[in-house]
């Protein structure tokens, strides 16, 4: 910047003030001693290059003010881009301003200093600078937009693959469930079908046994059972299947078999024993007559004896006794005639 060599000091006289005028008491230290000076060109000459007051334009001069408030706004214009778009403040030129005494002429246009950029330049800078920050924003908030939109879709997709993993899952999970309940299903039904058809087969083969086993003797009652217990019997419990009868009823042969034994046998009374062709042996006590002799064969239904009271007894029955192999001990008569397909 060009500067101006400095003028002679001037040398002031006091000069009487109008107190009235402006109302002060006395001369102030601070204002005085105040001289006359008259400029002349030696004093007002520059150093170096050529000085003139700029041309006034528009009503208004072109000075350092002026430009300072432009580049007020200017840079107010930027800052408020700057906010708007989220970037960096515009970087501004700043001119090489004159000073003030350096603008004193009025006979030539002012030579240019510096790298001064011309207001409208400034703005015009600033307003693209602006455009291209808000472009640039609507880009970013596109660019925002989109990832956001592709991430909601991504995440719609992953929900729905999700949603359809688990339905099929569940349908997988059902169809299972359903495939075991129709196993057990038909499991049971198989079973059961099993189990019908054996008890058919049982009861088709109890029926061929029945055909070829009998009762001992008929119109009877079921008085003792085996194992009873009771002091009537030495052994301390029944040992055989009583029928009452009155005396004098048939005793048939349950099975075909071959008499070994017929006669006394003391608290027995009159037995009778048929021993089968498995080795089964079958005692009828307590007879009141026998009608069969050792060694006899004998088929099933025939009449081997009839029902007493003899031995040790209380009143006349059939005790029947069965004995395994002729085993000594015996079993229950009752579930021996029932596997035969018969029911006491």
């Amino acid at each position: 910047m060009a500067s101006n060599r400095p003028a002679p000091e001037a040398h002031f006289a006091p000069t009487p003030r109008d107190t009235e005028t402006f109302g002060y008491g006395a001369v102030r230290a601070d204002e005085g001693p105040f001289e006359e000076w008259n400029p002349t060109a030696e004093s007002v000459l520059p150093v170096r290059g050529r000085h003139r007051v700029a041309k006034q334009r528009g009503g208004l001069a072109r000075s350092s003010t002026v430009l300072g408030v432009g580049v007020i706004a200017a840079v107010g214009a930027g800052g408020m881009a700057s906010a708007q778009t989220g970037k960096p403040p515009v970087s501004i030129s700043m001119p090489d301003l004159p000073n003030v005494g350096s603008l004193i002429s009025d006979d030539e246009e002012p030579e240019p200093q510096g790298s001064a950029t011309p207001l409208s330049g400034v703005a015009a800078v600033a307003v693209a600078d602006t455009e291209q920050r808000t472009t640039a924003g609507e880009a970013l908030v596109g660019r925002i937009m989109a990832q956001a939109e592709q991430q909601q879709d991504q995440a719609e997709s992953k929900a729905a693959a999700e949603a359809k993993a688990a339905a099929e899952k569940k349908a997988a999970e059902a169809a299972e469930k359903a495939e075991k309940e129709a196993e057990a299903k038909a499991a049971a039904e198989k079973k059961k079908a099993a189990a019908e058809a054996a008890k058919k087969a049982e009861a088709e083969r109890l029926a061929k046994l029945a055909a070829q086993y009998a009762l001992p003797t008929s119109a009877y009652t079921i008085t003792s059972t085996f194992g009873q217990a009771g002091a009537y019997w030495s052994s301390g419990y029944h040992t055989g299947l009583d029928f009452a009868a009155p005396t004098g009823t048939l005793i048939k042969a349950v099975h075909t078999g071959t008499i070994t034994e017929a006669g006394w046998a003391g608290s027995y009374g009159y037995r009778t024993i048929l021993t089968l062709d498995d080795g089964t042996e079958l005692w009828f006590c307590h007879q009141s007559s026998i009608s069969v002799s050792v060694g006899q064969k004998v088929s099933t239904g025939d009449v081997i004896g009839r029902v007493g009271a003899t031995g040790n007894v209380t009143g006349a029955h059939l005790h029947l006794e069965v004995h395994p192999g002729g085993a000594a001990s015996g079993i229950d008569p009752m579930a021996w005639l029932q596997g035969k397909g018969l029911t006491p």
